[in-house]
């Protein structure tokens, strides 16, 4: 029986997938890829004679019943999923089916949207004095949020959101930011297509302005939504730097040159 891998492809460009998922598709002998969501050039490492085959119209059941299948004939078999397994995918769901049949199988983390979303729009999730929290999450759709998990309630924390599978809920996401306090002119960062080669678009605004902005655009699929205190830093004439590279302070790797001017803080290395 051979073992089932679950892919990390990243957010878009086949370039971003990791080396190890890119090694695993040289010797693979099925893939079976998420055609709506990942790039169909990711197969071009594959080997001749590989079984390649498309989800977009399985259902879980179809998904788990070819892997396994699969795995009867072939000793490595890849799930080709976006971004990283771990996040908003269908993992356990397709691995439950896996485990009772006896399918050994492993997994191989990727880039996430969101963070290709950060690097397309050189934005940074967290700063010091300004946020030092990230939260990924979504708003509620056809799949409720669990309690204490609605977008306002999490807003509350005034940090980094990165909201997934809601740019046509946008009129939910403006509710939420706005009963959690959130000012009409709060940035906001909508990338759509994060890294695919030359499909990627970016659209910056405002609480007030975001969703018209994203209607002229005409976005409405495969988009993240970044809300955050510190959207635009990079034009901000002051910044609260980092004490871990100060002059003034101290960690195992260097010593002080420095006066401590305004900070005790003791970070250490991330």
């Amino acid at each position: 029986m051979g073992t089932v891998w679950f892919v990390g492809a990243g957010p878009g460009d086949p370039d971003l997938i990791t080396v190890k998922g890119r090694d695993l598709i040289t010797r693979a002998g099925a893939i079976l890829f998420a055609g709506s969501l990942v790039s169909k050039a990711a197969m071009r490492w594959a080997p001749v004679g590989c079984e390649i085959a498309d989800s977009k119209d399985m259902t879980l059941v179809d998904i788990s019943g070819w892997l396994i299948a699969q795995a009867a004939k072939h000793e490595t078999v890849i799930r080709l999923q976006t971004g990283d397994p771990a996040l908003y995918g269908t993992l356990i769901e397709v691995v439950q089916p896996l485990d009772a049949a006896g399918i050994p199988l492993r997994v191989v983390p990727g880039v996430s949207s969101a963070m290709a979303s950060a690097a397309a729009a050189v934005e940074s999730f967290t700063l010091p004095e300004v946020t030092q929290t990230t939260i990924f999450t979504r708003v509620e759709g056809r799949t409720p949020m669990p309690e204490g998990e609605s977008l306002a309630e999490l807003a509350r924390h005034h940090c980094t959101l990165c909201i997934f599978l809601s740019i046509t809920l946008l009129h939910k996401v403006e509710s939420g930011l706005r009963e959690a306090g959130w000012a009409e002119d709060a940035p906001m960062l909508v990338v759509h297509k994060a890294s695919w080669p030359g499909e990627e678009r970016i659209v910056r605004g405002t609480l007030a302005d975001i969703k018209q902005r994203c209607r002229d655009a005409k976005i409405v699929s495969q988009a993240m939504v970044i809300a955050s205190p510190a959207l635009g830093a990079r034009g901000w004439s002051e910044l609260s730097k980092s004490k871990l590279y100060d002059a003034s302070f101290t960690h195992r790797f260097r010593r002080a040159t420095a006066p401590v001017t305004t900070s005790t803080d003791h970070e250490e290395t991330t």
